[in-house]
């Protein structure tokens, strides 16, 4: 068994455009300030949904007014639509929250420095084999995600759209799901597992 080569020393150039790579480093903490912000978010809207629940009339607007829901008639109270309108606004603030974590968390793995999270029992377990092609099918199919539950509460609440723009959210819907399968199909024949057989 040989022993290790000693690294050769890396000339000033590549050693200064190697180092340029922490230059991306504000940008992770400013996902990670947005990700503070959606969680704020996330706990107002909460807030304002127990609020009403129990007859806060001045919460039920404010629940009213973020949603974009026109009702019919004077409300009462909370009913059906809101609630689910508000639950799918909170589940569409965690599905972006965990894109936020794949793209600080993968994006910084992949392109500025190891986390050497080896052996942490909180590990995420695509972790492991992230690279930049794995992250762009990851972050597509978070997409499509985000995008179903917009187009969902967009046809919960299609009496308060036009035709014009509930076909094109689906339009643009379609369009994601089409990129994602797209990029998943390059990556595939990209990394294609009889490549490495082959190789053998």
């Amino acid at each position: 068994m040989q022993a290790p080569q000693h690294l050769k020393p890396i000339a000033p150039l590549p050693r200064l455009i190697f180092a340029s790579r922490w230059l991306q480093l504000p940008l992770y903490i400013g996902l990670i300030v947005a990700q503070t912000v959606y969680v704020y978010h996330f706990w107002v809207e909460l807030v304002h949904l127990i609020e009403a629940a129990f007859g806060n009339r001045a919460a039920l607007e404010k629940l009213v007014t973020s949603i974009g829901y026109v009702p019919s008639a004077p409300l009462d109270g909370l009913n059906e639509t809101i609630i689910m309108l508000v639950v799918l606004a909170l589940i569409d603030v965690v599905m972006i929250s965990n894109l936020l974590i794949m793209v600080i968390v993968g994006g910084f793995e992949t392109f500025v420095s190891r986390l050497r999270l080896e052996g942490h029992p909180d590990q995420p377990e695509w972790l492991n084999h992230v690279n930049a092609g794995v992250l762009k099918v990851k972050l597509a199919t978070a997409i499509i995600g985000i995008s179903s539950i917009h187009l969902l509460k967009t046809f919960i609440n299609a009496a308060n759209y036009t035709d014009k723009v509930l076909l094109w959210q689906t339009v643009i819907h379609a369009v994601f799901l089409l990129s994602a399968l797209a990029i998943a199909l390059t990556e595939k024949l990209i990394h294609h597992p009889g490549d490495d057989d082959g190789a053998h």
